[in-house]
């Protein structure tokens, strides 16, 4: 199936439901695809021109969904790289190339097949958008300095970034949202509310952090105390222990020489004086 197989100012492409992720345009991700109607809409889209619409499950727990499980904005991707394992899941690796909306669904079995249409971004103020850019590239730049899982280097990256669009579809994807969240940026067409929204998310997740790193360093100061008392009542007992032993010995010497002064032929007079 190719995209030459048009609907007026539409296009179809086989459907491939996603759970647990949400892709953006710009965004490259690896992807392991294990269901039958998952597998089929794969072989048709590498039969084609490699492209096939990636949307998200409304809910991820649900095995065989329906048309109406599937969120009816999602993204068109282009496969890059597809491996087969002689057991288990096949992996693909997409890129993201632009939001698409469903506008109906060709077929549903043995694969979905859906008719879909691009989601234009719209124009906003160009003085408003610098000032997102700049406040977004900032809060991101604190978000980073909080996850030591983002590459530094990635700050660079995002820096040289000029189109409100692409620099929000290149956050996103390194930020750690709810599903629900990424499913609203991905539904939002404007730039700038795009923009606006995601630094709001952003700062929601940088305050969060801040809460878990004080509660982190509390924890490891309360394990360190611990520890060092733990470390001083060891010594204590030790010490104390070491003193009774040498207590013990020295009232067994004054025992010894109470009885061989005993045992000696010795004046009570002299015994007394001997033993006190």
């Amino acid at each position: 199936m190719k995209n030459d197989d048009r609907g007026a100012g539409g296009y179809r492409l086989p459907l491939l439901p996603l759970r647990d992720i949400i892709v953006f345009p710009h965004m490259v991700v690896p992807l392991f695809v294990g269901r039958d109607k998952s597998l089929s809409a794969l072989e048709e889209a590498m039969a084609g021109d490699k492209q096939l619409l990636l949307a998200a499950q409304r809910r991820a727990k649900t095995d065989d969904p329906s048309e109406d499980d599937i969120f009816s904005i999602g993204t068109v991707g282009h496969i890059i790289q597809l491996l087969r394992f002689p057991k288990g899941p096949v992996k693909v690796l997409v890129e993201g190339r632009a939001r698409a909306r469903i506008r109906g669904f060709a077929q549903s079995d043995p694969f979905f097949v859906c008719d879909v249409e691009d989601v234009d971004e719209s124009d906003d103020d160009a003085i408003e958008i610098q000032a997102l850019i700049r406040s977004v590239q900032d809060v991101f730049e604190d978000y980073v300095k909080l996850n030591t899982r983002i590459p530094p280097d990635m700050l660079v990256s995002v820096r040289t970034i000029e189109e409100p669009g692409r620099l929000a579809d290149t956050i996103v994807a390194h930020v750690a949202l709810k599903l629900k969240d990424k499913q609203e940026l991905l539904e939002t067409p404007s730039p700038a509310r795009r923009l606006e929204r995601l630094g709001e998310l952003m700062q929601g997740e940088i305050e969060i952090r801040q809460v878990e790193k004080k509660l982190r360093s509390r924890v490891k100061k309360q394990m360190e105390k611990q520890q060092k008392e733990f470390y001083l009542n060891e010594q204590m007992q030790a010490i104390q222990k070491e003193l009774g032993g040498e207590r013990d010995e020295f009232k067994n010497e004054l025992n010894e020489l109470e009885q061989k002064i005993k045992q000696k032929k010795m004046s009570k007079e002299a015994k007394d004086r001997s033993l006190k």
